[in-house]
């Protein structure tokens, strides 16, 4: 992994899939390497599965909790929407995330208010977080915040891992959202195209491009 290939201060990248269980199947068949459980948001309705990307980044699966048969409203991440299994939208972790938060609203985006986060791991461990809402830009290419505080984050301690070979974003007027991109602290190049974010993975089995 350089910093050519993944933006600087990406925390991780969101793929939301409508049936969790197979996209975790299909990432595994692709690249050898299979999602480790992550945890339930039982505020949300959802659950995820991470896969290290080495350092402090990680990948993020996330779908609805199919054992959570009494969640009614809105999952995050667009999760009732997505027909697909697809990238979403990503997180960084600015040194100051209520400094970048300022800087992005001056920039012209204004990335809502910061509320807490938490969820128990599968072995019971409490993680406990900062961030800003998901999807206020809609296309997902403006990432959202998110300091961990004293938690450990879970690229960290998440023992599956695959290579990151890139993290490609476009975008039909780059020209309005790399202001903010560049306001936040990070230096993902957006390119012309429909908006779309894709990131290409390696393991030992092979490649994936989500």
């Amino acid at each position: 992994m350089t910093d050519t290939v993944l933006p600087h201060h990406l925390d991780h990248v969101v793929v939301a899939t409508p049936d969790l269980a197979a996209a975790v199947r299909a990432f595994e068949e692709a690249t050898g390497v299979a999602p480790e459980p992550g945890g339930v948001h039982p505020k949300f309705g959802t659950r995820n599965y991470l896969v290290s990307f080495g350092g402090d980044a990680y990948l993020e699966i996330i779908g609805a909790d199919p054992e959570n048969t009494t969640f009614t409203g809105t999952r995050s991440f667009g999760v009732d929407d997505v027909r697909e299994t697809a990238v979403v939208t990503w997180a960084v972790h600015p040194g100051d995330l209520d400094a970048a938060r300022a800087r992005a609203r001056e920039a012209g985006l204004d990335l809502g208010e910061v509320f807490d986060g938490a969820r128990r791991t599968t072995d019971g461990t409490l993680l406990e977080w900062r961030l800003t809402a998901n999807l206020v830009e809609p296309t997902g290419l403006v990432p959202f915040l998110i300091d961990w505080g004293a938690t450990t984050s879970p690229a960290v301690t998440t023992k599956a891992r695959v290579r990151p070979t890139g993290l490609v974003a476009t975008h039909p007027r780059p020209e309005e959202v790399t202001p903010i991109l560049r306001a936040i602290g990070t230096d993902i190049e957006v390119g012309p195209g429909e908006p779309r974010l894709r990131l290409t993975v390696e393991g030992p089995g092979g490649s994936l491009t989500l």
